[in-house]
């Protein structure tokens, strides 16, 4: 997502960056084709560490990944380069709702005027010296982007996908400039960035960020619950009839990854191996939502009456439930646009302080600040724990808490590791 510059940078105009420790000016590189008509001018104050992303990627010669935490001002470090370049730009965005966001913060932040920066996807098609575009648009076998300067991705670990990775080829930029909060992907693709994009050029963990109070400090708690006696029944009976399965077919090993895999390909002719399959989806829905859960969220809401809290559920069924049983707004894939900016800006001016959702706001939507984040399930995904810590992340004096419902002797344990990032694991 486009992360809230006005919350994370002091508001103070200064001189342009020009040329970047010492390095000669980027600029003098394009063709004459690629650059700006105008000199962009940065009208807030980056941080030590943005100016550092920066310098390291220029110093990998304009190609590379920056890997910043949600909330930590990734778009800056895009307008950054934006400014030291002076290149005709287009930007690459994952939702349409990101489309006029970026669009806002170049004309704010930059000074570019309006009429030099368009929009293709969402029923517009502008191009201009500065173009902002979804993926979607530009992977169209139609579009063309000749004469762009620098490319940038935000979200890059989506580049990796089969439908989009042929972008990086319509754009023949002297720059490529890649974005995320982590490169992670469950298929093992994001190692083709660096042959898209470039190679991650700079990488820093919530927990580097908080130390240096560039962002908030933050506790990660987790939180364990157990299964109603009739929950644990139905979930050892789930579970028995799936490490059956693999207990009586050859070829398949002990539970885990690889089991799993060989579980879904065998499911595409073998009956059997579709009913495993079922029994395994049930026991983990059983596992994830948790009776129990719905009420240890009801203590957290009493505990925290007094903060904005961002209740998350990987399962709409439970973010209606945990809605109509304390009264909260939600937001899910159903909910519709406008009824979504509503309750976002109540949310953001303090008429809501609570608020619980799904999946859809785990990336590329503007999500006001909280401090408290309750995660009542969520996927094996780094990212998606990544991006649903940042909603927290933003600088506060208080102290910020993201909360893990875990339920207890089941895989859920399991996937609530696997979610954390390798550096975290590693370290812990």
């Amino acid at each position: 997502m486009i992360d809230d510059a006005e919350a994370l940078l002091e508001d103070e105009v200064l001189d342009p960056l020009g040329p970047v420790d010492g390095d000669d000016d980027p600029g003098a590189l394009l063709r004459p084709e690629q650059k700006l008509d105008l000199s962009p001018v940065l009208s807030i104050k980056p941080r030590p560490y943005q100016r550092e992303a920066l310098a390291r990627w220029l110093e990998a010669d304009g190609r590379g990944v920056v890997v910043l935490p949600t909330g930590a001002g990734k778009t800056v470090v895009a307008m950054m380069a934006i400014e030291a370049t002076a290149a005709r730009t287009l930007v690459v965005v994952p939702t349409i709702e990101l489309l006029e966001q970026w669009r806002s913060a170049i004309i704010e932040k930059l000074g570019i005027p309006l009429e030099c920066v368009g929009i293709v996807g969402g029923g517009q098609r502008d191009v201009r010296p500065v173009t902002v575009t979804t993926y979607q648009s530009a992977m169209s076998p139609s579009r063309r982007y000749p004469d762009i300067g620098l490319l940038i991705f935000d979200e890059v670990h989506h580049l990796p996908a089969a439908g989009y990775r042929s972008i990086p080829r319509k754009v023949n930029g002297q720059y490529v400039l890649g974005l995320s909060a982590t490169t992670e992907r469950q298929d093992g693709r994001e190692r083709d960035l660096d042959r898209l994009v470039g190679p991650e050029v700079y990488h820093k963990l919530p927990a580097e960020l908080s130390r240096d109070k560039h962002i908030a400090e933050f506790v990660e708690k987790r939180l364990y619950v157990d299964l109603a006696p009739e929950e644990r029944a139905r979930y050892e009976e789930m579970l028995a009839g799936y490490r059956w399965y693999l207990a009586s077919r050859r070829g398949v090993t002990a539970p885990g990854p690889a089991a799993f895999q060989e579980l879904i390909r065998r499911s595409a002719s073998d009956p059997a191996a579709r009913q495993a399959l079922r029994a395994h989806h049930q026991a983990r829905l059983i596992s994830l939502n948790a009776s129990a859960k719905i009420e240890l969220v009801g203590e957290l809401l009493t505990r925290h009456s007094a903060d904005k809290v961002i209740v998350f559920s990987e399962f709409n069924a439970i973010v209606d439930a945990i809605s109509r049983r304390y009264f909260l707004p939600a937001i899910t894939y159903r909910t519709a646009a406008r009824e979504r900016r509503l309750i976002l800006e109540r949310f953001r001016a303090g008429r809501y302080t609570k608020l619980v959702t799904g999946r859809v706001l785990n990336e590329g939507v503007d999500v006001p600040d909280a401090n408290v984040a309750i995660v009542v399930s969520g996927s094996a995904a780094t990212r998606e724990y990544i991006q649903r810590l940042g909603r927290v992340l933003r600088p506060k004096p208080d102290q910020a808490i993201l909360y893990e419902l875990i339920t207890r002797h089941t895989g859920e344990s399991r996937t609530a590791a696997r979610r954390r990032p390798r550096a975290s694991r590693q370290a812990s």
